[in-house]
């Protein structure tokens, strides 16, 4: 079995992101403006809150975008939301040839959007599906993998469908990978990438979508409830969130990369091999020698472990995570289920991770 892991940033590279962050920071808010709570409400001539303004200014040129607007709902609704901006009901839609993502599959749904699938991992089988195809009328893209052996270049795909449709809106799934990558979708081409900022240290459940202004003001007319505007207090937590995030996740990434090494040179009896892959952050997925998976799981969590996300990789998951493979994983290859787990490492470090996994296997053996 082999995994194709999106290369991610070194932690030189995550710092030099955190301080363009922070200088396009100063370029937009005065100093006495970052020390507050933020504002609220509907301001007269924006309808919504100044500091949200300006903090999606900010974030717009960060990701080198010409828009961005920050949403309620998370990074579901973000895609949602772009989704609605560039296609009608019943639409067809370009996907990759994959089981799709459970709360994006629900976007779908809810759209009765017709998908068309085409392998992304061959740019071939892309001109051939839109050749074939001319009711497409968007595509949309997940940055991370859906199958263990997807090795799709985000760059490549959009590049291929705009040279063979250039007018084709290309919406980005940007979740798991935004400040892993050294550039999400909208940065390589795309219209529009979607992203939560709960997943970056932020707030829960607001989200954000970058890219091209025509389909964010379109957005931004639909959503004019004062109930819908991200508060500034919220906007200022989310940037917050976001300072902090690169450097921890390139942190949490060296720990990923030295627990695989360690156990594929079988530092701990019972694991069989390891691998790195973004199912559907970048995490450890381990596989057993017998069928202990859920026992395994089970003594993790009696050793601190976390069984489950909270908003994957939010800023309340600090203890390593030993939980089940992801549904689009496991629906790709269901026999996995009994034989191997994913981990993230979280805030912890190697040696945290590998305590832990040697007491739960030891225990879970023991009550076979």
């Amino acid at each position: 079995m082999k995994t194709f892991p999106l290369p991610g940033l070194t932690l030189q590279e995550a710092k030099e992101l955190q301080f363009r962050l922070v200088d396009e920071i100063t370029r937009e808010f005065r100093g006495s403006e970052i020390l507050t709570r933020g504002d609220l409400g509907v301001v007269k001539g924006l309808n919504k809150p100044r500091i949200t303004e300006k903090v999606e200014k900010v974030l717009a040129r960060f990701f080198r975008t010409d828009s961005c607007m920050l949403v309620r709902g998370a990074g579901t609704n973000a895609i949602r939301m772009a989704l609605f901006s560039c296609v009608n009901p019943g639409d067809h839609i370009l996907v990759h040839d994959a089981p799709i993502y459970p709360t994006t599959q629900t976007t779908i749904d809810l759209l009765n959007l017709q998908v068309v699938r085409a392998d992304f991992n061959r740019t071939e089988s892309i001109v051939e599906t839109l050749e074939s195809n001319p009711n497409v009328k968007a595509a949309l893209i997940q940055y991370t993998r859906q199958k263990m052996d997807d090795r799709y270049d985000m760059k490549a795909v959009i590049e291929t469908i705009k040279s063979n449709r250039p007018n084709l809106p290309v919406v980005t799934d940007d979740n798991y990978a935004a400040l892993k990558v050294k550039r999400i979708g909208a940065e390589l081409g795309a219209d529009l990438s979607c992203f939560s900022l709960f997943k970056l240290l932020g707030p829960e459940g607001i989200g954000c979508i970058v890219g091209k202004a025509e389909y964010i003001r379109k957005l931004v007319r639909q959503n004019y409830s004062g109930g819908l505007q991200v508060q500034g207090y919220e906007a200022l937590e989310a940037l917050q969130g976001l300072i902090y995030a690169p450097v921890m996740l390139a942190i949490q990434a060296e720990v990923n990369e030295r627990l695989v090494t360690r156990l594929n040179n079988k530092e701990i009896a019972g694991v069989k091999r390891a691998f790195l892959a973004n199912a559907q952050s970048k995490v450890l997925l381990v596989e057993f020698e017998q069928e202990i998976a859920e026992k395994v799981l089970e003594e993790a969590e009696k050793l601190g472990a976390a069984p489950y996300p909270v908003g994957a990789e939010s800023r309340y998951e600090f203890v390593p995570m030993f939980y089940r493979v992801s549904g689009t994983f496991l629906a790709a290859v269901p026999a996995l289920e009994k034989r191997m787990i994913r981990i993230n490492p979280m805030r912890s470090g190697e040696e945290t991770v590998l305590r832990i996994l040697k007491s739960a296997i030891e225990k879970a053996v023991e009550s076979m």
